[in-house]
């Protein structure tokens, strides 16, 4: 499958972004999709997760409350919205898939399980 992610932008602290990455290729329903980010000079972390259905989500302590990941699996998307940005939100935020499991939790956060990765979309955030 072949991510696209898109949205990113300049924003001032306190603003908000909504990323999409839409998925071409394999069966989007079946995929558990995540988003991870990487700051300057930092690793690869992860955000947020989403299962099958959307009917369940899994965050990063650092963005529970602010960010909320979603589905459309008729438009084989997933968002990120993210709302009261921080100058520390800003990273190349990448979306991800999970072909291995339907539900997200204790794990998702392993870069390893993700098997397909979009090419990551710049979110910048001014003070």
């Amino acid at each position: 499958v072949q991510l696209q992610a898109s949205g990113g932008g300049l924003v001032q602290a306190g603003g908000s972004l909504r990323l999409s990455c839409a998925a071409a290729g394999g069966t989007f329903s079946r995929y558990v999709m995540a988003w991870f980010r990487q700051a300057p000079g930092k690793d690869r972390e992860f955000v947020a997760a989403i299962s099958w259905s959307g009917g369940s989500t899994y965050y990063a302590d650092s963005v529970k409350g602010r960010f909320t990941i979603s589905r459309d699996n008729d438009k084989n998307t997933v968002y990120l919205q993210m709302n009261s940005l921080k100058p520390e939100d800003t990273a190349v935020y990448y979306c991800a898939a999970d072909q291995s499991r339907a539900h997200v939790g204790w794990g998702s956060d392993d870069q390893g399980i993700y098997n397909y990765w979009g090419q990551g979309t710049q979110v910048t955030v001014s003070s």
